[in-house]
């Protein structure tokens, strides 16, 4: 029977074996060394913050996996053999397989700053991250205050976290504005001063220089590169994004760059051997898509789709329309298509904002053809189906001002803003054609 090895018990690896059993009998193993169990990871915050317990993580009880006869080793593999199709376990074991797939996921980033090893300076992406913030920030009383390197998804996360049990937070973002990277100008500045309302001391345009130890090697301080000011803390949170968690591979054979080189059917170099997920590094970019994308769902649909090739039907993937959603505290956001921290050359952004300060959007067009090309939404629930239809149909910008309505998400009772939306709309593009 052919045996399938998956490195990696997350979104991906988990979704592939599961859609490799719907698909046939293939014998299946998943080896990780992070939990006994695939657990959600986008709910970690939820349990620190006393809303879920980690049982309630996992999506599937305990015994799915023997009754769907999916085996489990809790392990860390060390090295590959790709050419006897063998890999070393860190337990001194060895364990074969006929086709491979690497699933293991990402690791924060650092960046070589004085201080990073220190105890009581930690990343957020693993179990093993939540238990350790457990242990250095259980209340106000232990921790006194966190600061926050690197202004991502995770930052504003883990700032939440943390004030959440009244912990004093300082939050360092390098650029001039959070996120100001992707997101447009209006967005970050709202977003600015939604986080800066939360009682979070955001320092912008800053820099970590280090961080400085007390004499039992935990941190006690960091230093701000661009004054020199010591900000005393007892919990430093390194979330300057993440990259492939890739290090075991270093003498294998798999090509890598930043991750596991792959085509557009998931392939390694080396036949038999697959990557997806985080991990996975698209030797030629999809559309306009990062080669490397740590997307909860691309994971997912990554595992549906190289399932069907490892069952007999070989076929590319192809994750159509970008799209992504994420929390800024109390700020709900969605992007579906393009839109750009600025316009891209012959396009132009509409922006509304509400006067609560906590809902926008932002749609970006084709000056030329007004063809509509992405929404980025704050504070208003839409429909993805909707704008990815919109998108495939190549609907104008003022097909979709016009049927807004039909996007909404929000339940009845909700208020609803398509009126306002429209009429500033439609303001804007008659004072534009004075």
């Amino acid at each position: 029977m052919e045996h399938i090895v998956i490195i990696g018990n997350g979104i991906s690896g988990v979704t592939l074996a599961r859609h490799i059993r719907k698909l046939s009998d293939k014998k299946i193993t998943i080896i990780s060394s992070e939990t006994d169990y695939f657990f959600s990871r986008t709910a970690l915050m939820y349990v620190y913050m006393g809303h879920m317990k980690f049982e309630h993580t996992q999506p599937y009880e305990n015994w799915f996996w023997k009754k769907n006869d999916i085996q489990l080793k809790k392990a860390y593999v060390q090295s590959i053999n790709t050419d006897e199709k063998l890999l070393h376990l860190d337990n001194g074991s060895f364990l074969n397989y006929d086709k491979l797939v690497i699933a293991t996921g990402s690791k924060p980033n650092k960046f070589g700053w004085p201080g990073q090893d220190l105890e009581g300076v930690q990343g957020l992406y693993s179990k093993q991250d939540l238990m350790t913030l457990e242990r250095n920030a259980p209340n106000n009383a232990i921790c006194k205050r966190a600061v926050i390197v690197g202004g991502g998804l995770i930052g504003i996360e883990l700032a939440e976290m943390l004030a959440s049990r009244q912990i004093p937070v300082t939050f360092l973002v390098r650029e001039s504005s959070f996120w100001n990277k992707v997101l447009p100008e209006g967005e970050s500045a709202m977003i600015n001063r939604h986080i800066k309302n939360h009682h979070i001391d955001l320092r912008v345009s800053t820099n970590l220089r280090s961080i400085e130890s007390d004499d039992n090697g935990r941190a006690k301080s960091v230093i701000i590169e661009e004054t020199g000011e010591e900000i005393p803390c007892d919990v430093v949170g390194l979330t300057a994004g993440v990259s492939p968690n890739i290090s075991f591979l270093k003498n294998a054979q798999i090509e890598t760059n930043k991750g596991v080189l792959v085509n557009r059917y998931l392939e390694t170099n080396i036949q038999d051997v697959y990557a997806i997920g985080d991990c996975a590094e698209q030797r030629e970019a999809i559309d306009k898509r990062r080669p490397i994308e740590a997307v909860w769902y691309t994971g997912r649909m990554m595992g549906e789709t190289l399932a069907q090739t490892i069952c007999g039907n070989r076929i590319a993937y192809n994750p159509g329309h970008w799209f992504n959603s994420a929390k800024f505290l109390d700020i709900e956001y969605q992007t579906y298509g393009w839109v750009h921290a600025k316009p891209e050359a012959n396009h132009a952004h509409f922006h509304w904002i509400y006067e609560d300060d906590t809902k926008c959007i932002t749609i970006e067009y084709d000056k030329s053809t007004l063809q509509f090309l992405g929404i980025n939404t704050f504070g208003i629930r839409m429909r993805h189906e909707v704008f990815d239809r919109w998108l495939n149909e190549k609907r104008d910008i003022d097909y979709v001002m016009n049927h807004l309505a039909e996007a909404n998400f929000d339940p009845e009772l909700y208020a609803r803003y398509e009126k306002a939306i429209l009429k500033t709309y439609n303001h804007q593009f008659q004072s534009a054609s004075l």
